[in-house]
């Protein structure tokens, strides 16, 4: 049983703990969830009205959940290694008594009586939820606006993006609001806001943690549900939770249950690919990628350079038909409400609208293709390693960068490195690497074989081993 903790003086630097750190400290009886809530809660007051980054906050849940926790750490009965950590949830995953809007005044008056499925595994291994975080509309955009809750800004520079649609997620943990959130990834929206705030992301194999009950599926099986975190240590404590089969999601029966890979063999074959074809990388993100595929060779793995495995192109085309064909299919009986939708979603609309049933297939069979490709890729290579994005954030009230390395590119231009995982159900990690010159983060992201997510995770410690991030911090937490 943990030693007694007869409280104390609450303050934020409780907030820069990590979660791990944070349940060591219950378990030591050296820190109480209760004042821990507190000290989230008061950072919260502070910068939350400078990013935007919850926009429904449940303080009074988030109090009696922590105060609940505290007393099962005083009979020394925690729920799981992570009990009375706080946490944030991504708007567009369902929460029992939060408004739940997807980031579109079409949901503006959801309150959900009951949790997605992996929301109540979280909640039940005594997670704190702190509040919902922001999203694009239908979380179909590469940043984080929309007419509802207005724009979320980075925490290392408010006047930038944090990416998206994950970009209040990564606001929250970047600003050390709390140590941990859950997001989703449909075509990047875990690994890039990592990326742009300094973040260790991972993309799981789809199926890894199931998922029911929630809002409707409009990307296919290309959406999974994953974490964002400082370090590694908290992603792989974060899916020893969250992760695990259930019948009502037959792509989880495929998998066992989370398991830690502390050591990865040396040697591991990893193809760096710098560019997708004639695609623009940011200079600065491409010294910072080349830097740490050097690190990945010192670590004892062969890096090898070469071209992607695929054509990056015909995998965006499939992936724009099943997005635009969602939307459409989300709003097919929602004619009163289209009004109600941003300009962006009314252009994806109507691109939607005109999708015949053989384009949709036709995107499908893109997917085969690229899933047997992969196989036989990953037969040869253990890992694909890539920039996470080809831009640095950009001003917050912008869709995406018009330009990269001086180069015109469209609004899936800096989003180029990610999708494919999704197309492919593969999983995908986003690490730190050296930032720019400005100080902006900057993320390399990792690519492994169907199952391979404990391997990236291990492989992604050992990277953060010989060159770490954690400590890195935006000049916004400063009082």
């Amino acid at each position: 049983m943990a030693p007694a903790y007869d409280g104390g003086r609450v303050s934020e630097a409780l907030c820069d703990l990590t979660a791990i750190e944070l349940a060591n400290r219950y378990r030591a009886g050296e820190a109480s969830p209760i004042d821990v809530i507190e000290a989230v809660l008061a950072r919260t007051a502070r910068l939350n009205p400078v990013l935007n980054a919850i926009v429904t906050l449940d303080a009074a849940g988030a109090r009696a959940a922590a105060e609940q926790s505290a007393a099962r750490w005083r009979r020394g009965e925690p729920r799981s290694a992570l009990d009375g950590v706080p946490m944030t949830v991504k708007d567009n995953l369902i929460a029992a008594g939060l408004r739940s809007t997807w980031g579109s005044r079409v949901y503006a008056g959801c309150v959900p009586d009951h949790d997605e499925l992996p929301v109540a595994r979280l909640r039940a291994a005594g997670l704190v939820i702190v509040g919902k975080t922001n999203v694009p509309e239908f979380t179909l955009q590469g940043y984080t606006d929309n007419l509802l809750f207005g724009p979320t800004c980075n925490p290392w520079n408010p006047q930038l993006t944090p990416g998206g649609s994950s970009g209040g997620a990564v606001a929250s943990v970047a600003a050390r609001i709390v140590p941990i959130a859950i997001g989703t990834d449909g075509g990047g929206s875990i690994r890039r806001p990592a990326s742009h705030t300094g973040l260790v992301g991972l993309k799981p194999t789809v199926g890894r943690i199931a998922r029911a009950d929630g809002f409707p599926v409009i990307l296919h099986d290309f959406e999974v549900v994953g974490p964002m975190a400082r370090d590694t240590v908290d992603v792989s404590a974060f899916m020893a939770m969250a992760a695990g089969p259930d019948p009502r999601d037959p792509a989880s029966l495929a998998w066992p249950a989370w398991s830690e890979v502390r050591n990865p063999a040396e040697g591991r074959r990893i193809l760096y690919v710098p560019a997708f074809a004639n695609g623009p990388v940011d200079p600065e993100i491409a010294l910072s990628v080349e830097q740490a595929a050097g690190a990945f060779a010192d670590l004892g793995h062969e890096v090898v350079v070469g071209e992607a495995p695929f054509d990056a192109d015909e995998v965006a085309h499939a992936f724009g038909i099943v997005a635009s064909s969602g939307l459409a299919w989300l709003m097919r009986d929602k004619e009163h409400k289209i009004d109600l939708l941003s300009q962006g979603m009314h252009t994806m609309l109507e691109a939607g609208n005109k999708v015949r049933a053989m384009d949709y297939v036709d995107a499908l069979a893109t997917t085969t293709r690229l899933k047997k490709r992969l196989a036989d890729f990953f037969s040869e290579f253990d890992v694909l390693m890539t920039p996470a994005a080809a831009a640095l954030p950009w001003p917050t009230h912008e869709s995406h960068p018009s330009t990269i390395a001086c180069q015109p590119v469209g609004p899936r231009g800096h989003a180029v490195f990610t999708a494919f995982a999704n197309v492919a159900g593969s999983p995908a990690l986003a690490l730190p690497c050296m930032p720019s010159s400005t100080g902006l983060p900057i993320g390399l992201q990792l690519v492994g074989p169907h199952g391979g997510d404990e391997m990236l995770l291990a492989l992604g410690r050992s990277y953060e081993g010989a060159c770490p991030w954690r400590d890195r911090c935006p000049e916004l937490l400063e009082p």
